[in-house]
């Protein structure tokens, strides 16, 4: 029989529908591997190709003076850098000026690389880039929110195959961003008495064992109780802190650690799927916040949605977490 769960961090009622549940193998899409170059000449984010994007905002390099990992504003920016934040409203209809920030973060000079290959100091680098551009977007008073995401691969809706990363700043606050707030904070009085739900959760899936992937002494890499998707997996940081900008260069370290080791058996045991990842984190100011704490959410896109969740809102995940978790920590790397 299928069970309902509840994720008490998303709030979503999610169907894991064992009748229905694949085996774990039967996620692995064995795709057209075709060989790319380690440079492209026509890829703007190659070195010496620098003149076909914009002019970087920051730069880390090597001993040479050559550059590792580089941000660069987004060419084709969902907001508009210039101008202020207006807003208008004329009846029901609401509306605001359309400014903001994009920045593209350029991962590595090698065209035909994937984060889980990268050497663990790289990886340290393309965080401290992330920490980097996550504080200086904030410090633009039009920005209400700043994300960090990577899509990696065509199902993820990436379209440069060079690795690389975005992080956009909103003039906004995004709904569903305010819907899990609200969730944490009525957990956090309503519920726990003053308990974070994250930290809760973090504590539950410690004590379990069953859905945890990898751990170290600062992170825990788990797949929830109440999964929304197959193989869906968070990255919490043991320290109770709410924004990103906040993580130390230890933590910097470890997390890189966690994440390549994440990156790495999706790569082994699912043949390099498809993947978005996002850092769903808070403001510098916001970072001593009881009730919210930050962590990366890393979602393989081996399934979709139709019109079940598209109709109801409530996900259908047909992969036990617990057998996921199980596969995941049996890969071999």
């Amino acid at each position: 029989m299928s069970e309902v769960r509840y994720n008490v961090i998303s709030g979503d009622w999610v169907v894991i529908a064992t009748e229905r549940a694949k085996r774990p193998e039967d996620f692995t899409h064995v795709k057209q591997k075709e060989e790319l170059p380690a440079f492209n000449p026509a890829c703007p984010f190659c070195p010496g190709c620098e003149d076909k994007t914009p002019p970087e905002t920051f730069r880390l390099a090597d001993a040479e003076g050559r550059w590792t990992v580089r941000s660069i504003p987004n060419k084709f920016s969902a907001f508009s850098p210039e101008g202020d934040v207006v807003k208008y409203k004329v009846g029901s209809r609401q509306f605001i000026s359309g400014v903001g920030l994009h920045e593209v973060i350029v991962e590595t000079p090698q065209h035909n690389m994937t984060t889980a290959l990268l050497p663990r100091d790289h990886v340290e680098q393309i965080l401290q880039m992330y920490k980097n551009r996550l504080i200086a977007f904030y410090e633009d008073p039009r920005v209400e929110h700043v994300i960090i995401f990577k899509n990696h691969g065509e199902g993820a809706g990436t379209s440069l195959e060079h690795p690389h990363s975005q992080i956009v700043g909103t003039p906004v606050f995004p709904g569903q961003v305010m819907g899990r707030l609200e969730e944490a904070i009525r957990n956090y009085y309503y519920v726990n008495f003053g308990e974070c739900v994250y930290c809760l959760c973090l504590s539950n899936e410690l004590s379990d064992k069953v859905r945890i992937v990898g751990e170290n002494k600062s992170f825990v890499a788990f797949i929830p109780y109440a999964a929304l998707s197959p193989f869906h997996l968070w990255i919490f940081p043991r320290r109770h802190v709410s924004c990103f900008g906040s993580i130390t260069d230890e933590e910097i370290s470890d997390l890189a650690a966690i994440l390549k080791e994440m990156l790495l058996r999706l790569y082994i045991g699912l043949d390099n799927p498809d993947y978005n990842y996002m850092v769903r984190s808070l403001s510098p100011k916001e970072a001593n916040s009881k009730y919210f704490h930050w962590y990366i959410a890393l979602v393989p896109r081996v399934s979709q949605a139709a019109g079940f969740e598209l109709g109801t809102g409530m996900f259908i995940n047909t992969a036990l977490p617990e057998a996921s978790a199980q596969f995941l920590r049996d890969v071999k790397i």
